[in-house]
């Protein structure tokens, strides 16, 4: 018997001072809970690539230099899906966020705002840690 799929995905904890960017998930199995932007890695995309394009994609923003944050391997909705997130994080440039894909609102949150989020927990503690670090 073999174990569970382990599908690869990747988000964006995109800094603009003390606040992080964060999407209002629209679909399951996430729907209606606050996230960094991201998704699964398609097939021949490279980790950073796949954040690239779920950023853009989900917010219609581009960050520059991408930094990985940490790898995590979290539950999927089924039994046989688990989902090795790897956790980039970048500084914003320029340009607000609007909303695409499957995200149902977008914007940049504080600490004390995400506190009163739904949200998972592993996405909070990302954010303390990041917003705790030197830029």
């Amino acid at each position: 018997m073999s174990g569970p799929e382990v599908v690869a995905a990747v988000s964006v904890a995109l800094r603009r001072g003390e606040r992080l960017l964060l999407v209002k998930r629209g679909r399951a199995p996430a729907k209606g809970l606050y996230a960094f932007p991201g998704g699964r890695v398609e097939p021949g995309e490279t980790l950073e690539e796949a954040a690239r394009r779920e950023l853009l994609e989900e917010t219609g923003l581009v960050a520059l230099d991408l930094e990985a944050h940490e790898e995590l391997l979290l539950e999927g909705t089924t039994a046989q899906t688990r989902y090795r997130l790897t956790v980039f994080r970048a500084l914003h440039v320029s340009g607000e966020p609007v909303a695409g894909d499957d995200a149902e609102a977008a914007g940049f949150f504080s600490l004390a705002e995400m506190a009163d989020l739904p949200m998972t927990a592993s996405t909070l503690s990302a954010a303390r840690i990041i917003l705790s670090l030197s830029r």
